[in-house]
C-alpha cells in the first residue's frame, strides 16, 4: 500500500528527499489523514521526527529543526521529508507514518528507508 522512494548513501552536508505515497488509498480519504516521519537508530525506540497534520502547522523535533522539511502532497497522496545538511548521526532508518483522524480507519506505516550519511 505504501510505496517508498529515496534515501541511499549521502555525504556530510548532503541532502536527500524521501518519499512515501499511499498508493492504494482514495484522494479524499487521504485528506483525512495526518502524516508523520518517524527513525529509529538500532537498538533504539522509534521517534517521531516531523508531523503534517491532516490540518494544522508542521511540527519538528529539535535534533532535525531547521534542516529538515515535511510536506505533503495531497492530491498525490503523497508525503515528503526533505533532509538538509545531513550528519552522520542522521544515519538510520526512516518510516512515514499514516494516521486518520477517526479510529475506525486503519494507520499505515511504510517499510523503513535506509539513509546512511558518511564520507
Amino acid at each position: 500500500q505504501i510505496v517508498e522512494s529515496g534515501g541511499g548513501l549521502v555525504q556530510p552536508g548532503g541532502s536527500l528527499r524521501l518519499s512515501c505515497r499511499a498508493a492504494r488509498m482514495i484522494t479524499s480519504t487521504f485528506w483525512c489523514y495526518s502524516t508523520d516521519w518517524y527513525r529509529q537508530a538500532p537498538g533504539k525506540e522509534r521517534e517521531v521526527i516531523a508531523r503534517a497534520p491532516n490540518s494544522g502547522s508542521t511540527d519538528y523535533a529539535d535534533s532535525v529543526r531547521g534542516r529538515f522539511t515535511i510536506s505533503r502532497d495531497n492530491s498525490k497522496k503523497t508525503v515528503f521529508l526533505q533532509m538538509n545538511s545531513l550528519k552522520s548521526e542522521d544515519t538510520v532508518v526512516y518510516y512515514c507514518h499514516f494516521k486518520h483522524s477517526s479510529t475506525q480507519f486503519p494507520e499505515y506505516w511504510g517499510q523503513g528507508i535506509q539513509v546512511t550519511v558518511s564520507s
